[in-house]
C-alpha cells in the first residue's frame, strides 16, 4: 500500500470505558473527520476490553487494530480503592502499561485521562503540568504509576489529568446532589476542598482536539475555568436546578469542614489545575463551570 492510499484509510479510534461518563462524551462529541481524514471509532466496554485482566489486552488490541486508543477507563472508587489497592492497581496501572506496550510496538498513539490526586493539595496557586507529584492515596498513587508508565513505555502517549468530572450520563456529585436536594430538608457539605468542576463534554472537546493538533507536550491539565469548593458546587446545582424547575425548593445547605467528614481516603485540600497552557496550545476557549453546570442540567430538563 503506498502512502496515498494510507493516507485515504480513516484514522481508527478505540475508546475504552463506553458505559462510562467520558466515554458517553467522547462518543456524543466525535467528530467526522479530523484534519480531512475520516475518523472510524469504536468504544468499547468493560465486556469487551477487561482492564482487570492485562494479559487479555494485547490480544483484543489485535483484533480493532487501532491507530489511537483513548483509555477512558480506570478504577475510579477514591475510598473503596484503600481497601481494594490490588484492583485499583490492575486497572489503573498494569493495563495501562499494556495498552503502552502495545502501542509502542505498533507505533500508535495513547491518550491517558489521570487525575488530580497525583498532586497532594500542599500548593496555594493552580498545579501545573510540570509540578511534582505526590499522590495521597491509593487512588492517586495508581493513576500516577500509570502515567509514569504510559510516558516511559510508549513515546506517543499523551496524559491529560483533570477532575471533578460529571455529566447528564452516569453517576457523579451532580446528580448525587439532585437526589439528595430531592430527598431531605438540609445537607451538609465540605466547604474546604477546593477544586474545578469539569463538565465530560467539555474534556471529550479537548481530547478530541488534542488528537488532532498532536503537540510535542506530553502532560496536560483540563478542566473549566474557576476554582470552587464541594459546598460552592453545591450550592451553583440547586441555585440552578431551582431555576430550571429541576428542584421544586432548595434543601439548607450547611458548610463543614473534612475533618467533620472523615473518609477512608485523604484527599488533596487544594486540586485547581493549571489550563493555561492548555487552553493556548489547543485553541480552546474556556468556559466557566457554572456556565458548564448550566448547560448539563438544560439536558437533564430535556
Amino acid at each position: 500500500m503506498n502512502e496515498e492510499e494510507k493516507s485515504a484509510l480513516p484514522i481508527k479510534v478505540l475508546i475504552t470505558g463506553a458505559s462510562g461518563q467520558l466515554g458517553y462524551a467522547l462518543q456524543q462529541t466525535r467528530p467526522s473527520k479530523i484534519n480531512g481524514v475520516a475518523l472510524d471509532v469504536v468504544a468499547v466496554t468493560r465486556a469487551q476490553l477487561d482492564l482487570s485482566a492485562p494479559d487479555t489486552i494485547a490480544t483484543v488490541l489485535e483484533q480493532y487494530q487501532p491507530d489511537i486508543i483513548i483509555n477512558a477507563a480506570a478504577y475510579t472508587a477514591v475510598d473503596k480503592a484503600e481497601s481494594d489497592a490490588d484492583l485499583a492497581e490492575t486497572i489503573n496501572h498494569s493495563a495501562v502499561a499494556e495498552l503502552a506496550s502495545w502501542c509502542a510496538q505498533q507505533q500508535k498513539m495513547l491518550l491517558q485521562v489521570s487525575t488530580d490526586f497525583v498532586f497532594d493539595g500542599k500548593k496555594s496557586s493552580a498545579y501545573l503540568p510540570t509540578d511534582e507529584c505526590n499522590p495521597l492515596g491509593v487512588y492517586g498513587k495508581s493513576k500516577r504509576a500509570g502515567e509514569i508508565a504510559a510516558l516511559r513505555l510508549n513515546p506517543r502517549t499523551y496524559i491529560v489529568r483533570t477532575g471533578w468530572v460529571y455529566c447528564e450520563h452516569g453517576a457523579n456529585f451532580v446528580k448525587t446532589m439532585l437526589r439528595l436536594g430531592a430527598e431531605r430538608e438540609s445537607l451538609n457539605v465540605v466547604s474546604d476542598q477546593l477544586g474545578t468542576p469539569t463538565y465530560a463534554i467539555n474534556l471529550a472537546k479537548m481530547l478530541w482536539a488534542l488528537v488532532a493538533v498532536q503537540p510535542e507536550q506530553k502532560v496536560f491539565h483540563f478542566s473549566d475555568a474557576g476554582t470552587a469548593s464541594w459546598y460552592d458546587f453545591a450550592c451553583a446545582i440547586f441555585n440552578l436546578a431551582e431555576q430550571k424547575k429541576l428542584l421544586v425548593r432548595q434543601p439548607q445547605l450547611k458548610p463543614i469542614r473534612t475533618r467533620d467528614y472523615p473518609t477512608p481516603a485523604q484527599r488533596p485540600g487544594f486540586s485547581v489545575l493549571d489550563k493555561f497552557q492548555t487552553w493556548e496550545t489547543l485553541s480552546i476557549s474556556p468556559i466557566h463551570w457554572q456556565q458548564a453546570l448550566g448547560q448539563m442540567l438544560d439536558k437533564l430538563v430535556q
